[in-house]
């Protein structure tokens, strides 16, 4: 491969895709984003951590092979003005796979509204992965913080932030606004007399089967991969509102658990059914379906019919392999309303495990999480797709702290343990959580983390003292 304006490694060797899986060698070549504003303090002090953790766990017998690509403001220095994705990097982030990246500003002008967003379209970076997990001594908002650990996974392709939306007195706007109310709105019978204000911007919302089935996918995948005590995935969307399309992210997360991982899973409202029958062995099919729906009383005649169909189908289908109890042993799936997850997280967060869901939901659901457990400072980011994955920063630039060495290098150091993770790499990972949470413990932190300890840590340690402290807590 030819670039312009940069060059890979002489030693090292890419990383490959199978079935949507990393192939690893043990020196592969990852490029990387050092990042806009506090990136310029955050990427060396993480970089250091990284090589330290991979030589102390494998003394010499890995070892990564950075790639310096441009992206964001660095790229505009380099390439030219408005030159903020260039193609040289998107051809090496392509040809590696695998990246990480600091922080990246959000530019003004040049026609892309998020590098980040264009970034997961451009290589259908499906999966966000944003684990929120408290580290002892970090401080929190919350009385119970260590309660908390949560893998929240969410969808990155679809739903508004496909940014499909017209301008409010636009011409496509004042048309589509005039096809909705007199010919689309009027032929759906359950729309009623429903109306769009003539002043209105548009945007839509596209949600779909394959974009749904794909993200839950991945997330059972990683639910089989955790103790059994975490084993629960919780399909979270709006679907009593937006029945056609957060609902059917339900409707298609259930149908798609049931389906190609039915031997290893239980959704909850079987789970009700199983244990019904092993508590009473001869309930009749009604009597299940009573307990199963409070309100099943005052339910129509056809409706009961169904839910008692409902029953009879669980316990043909699974009775003999879930049954006993065995489902107990399977990974449960559920789901919640959005707006009530986000204060069960709060009230019963050792209830959740991991969260699959749609875009908008899982943006602010990620950063409530965070902020439970320490704010964006300590939230690591993935963006993954089939082909390719990039790791991130999850805050900001903050660029009136760049080049002051004062930043807290958190977020990025715990988005390359999940890239090591992903890797396979998992003894360089835990040295890596083992330092950090052993340095917070010992109120060795930067000074976002010091202010807020009671009491205050003075002097607080700069960014690159504290990836020094991790090192010292391998």
């Amino acid at each position: 491969m030819t670039y312009e304006k940069i060059a890979p490694p002489t030693t090292g060797a890419k990383i490959t895709f199978q079935n949507g899986e990393p192939i690893v060698p043990d020196n592969p070549i990852i490029p990387y984003i050092r990042g806009d504003g506090t990136g310029i303090d955050l990427w060396p002090a993480s970089q250091l951590v990284f090589d330290a953790a991979v030589e102390k766990a494998y003394g010499g017998k890995r070892q990564i092979s950075w790639f310096k690509i441009f992206v964001g403001d660095e790229a505009c220095d380099t390439y030219g003005t408005y030159q903020y994705l260039p193609d040289d990097s998107l051809a090496a982030i392509k040809e590696y796979g695998v990246a990480i990246k600091g922080p990246l500003t959000t530019p003004i002008g040049g026609g892309i509204r998020s590098l980040n967003v264009a970034l997961r379209q451009i290589f259908d970076l499906y999966a966000c992965v944003r684990p929120c997990k408290y580290y002892a001594g970090t401080p929190s908002p919350h009385r119970t913080p260590e309660k908390l650990d949560v893998i929240i996974y969410r969808e990155n392709t679809e739903d508004i932030y496909l940014g499909i939306e017209w301008k409010q007195g636009s011409e496509t706007a004042d048309r589509l606004i005039k096809l909705l109310n007199e010919d689309l709105i009027p032929g759906t019978p359950e729309h009623g007399k429903k109306q769009i204000p003539l002043d209105a911007g548009i945007g839509i919302k596209p949600i779909s089967k394959k974009g749904s089935q794909r993200l839950v996918r991945r997330a059972m995948k990683h639910a089989l991969r955790l103790p059994k005590a975490k084993q629960m995935v919780t399909l979270v969307h709006k679907g009593n509102i937006m029945k056609y399309t957060e609902g059917a992210f339900r409707d298609w997360g259930y149908e798609l658990v049931t389906s190609e991982f039915r031997a290893e899973c239980v959704t909850e409202r079987e789970s009700w059914i199983l244990g019904n029958k092993e508590r009473q062995p001869d309930i009749t099919l009604e009597e299940n379906a009573r307990q199963i729906d409070p309100g099943y009383n005052a339910l129509t005649a056809d409706k009961k019919e169904k839910i008692c169909a409902e029953v009879k189908e669980v316990l043909e289908a699974i009775w003999e392999t879930h049954g006993n109890g065995r489902w107990k042993e399977k990974i449960m799936v559920n789901d919640r309303i959005a707006d009530s997850i986000f204060q069960q997280i709060q009230t019963r967060p050792d209830e959740y495990s991991i969260l699959a869901t749609m875009n908008l939901n899982g943006d602010y659901l990620s950063d409530a999480a965070a902020a439970i457990v320490g704010g964006l400072g300590m939230g690591p980011g993935a963006n993954i797709g089939d082909e390719c994955a990039i790791f991130e920063a999850t805050h900001g630039t903050a660029p009136k702290h760049a080049g002051l060495d004062r930043v807290n290098p958190g977020s990025l150091l715990l988005s390359g343990v999940m890239m090591l993770e992903y890797m396979g790499w998992q003894e360089a990972a835990d040295l890596i959580t083992k330092g950090l949470s052993a340095a917070i413990a010992n109120r060795e932190v930067t000074y976002d983390l010091a202010r807020m300890m009671e009491p205050p840590v003075e002097p607080p340690l700069k960014c690159s003292e504290f990836a020094k402290a991790i090192i010292q807590h391998f």
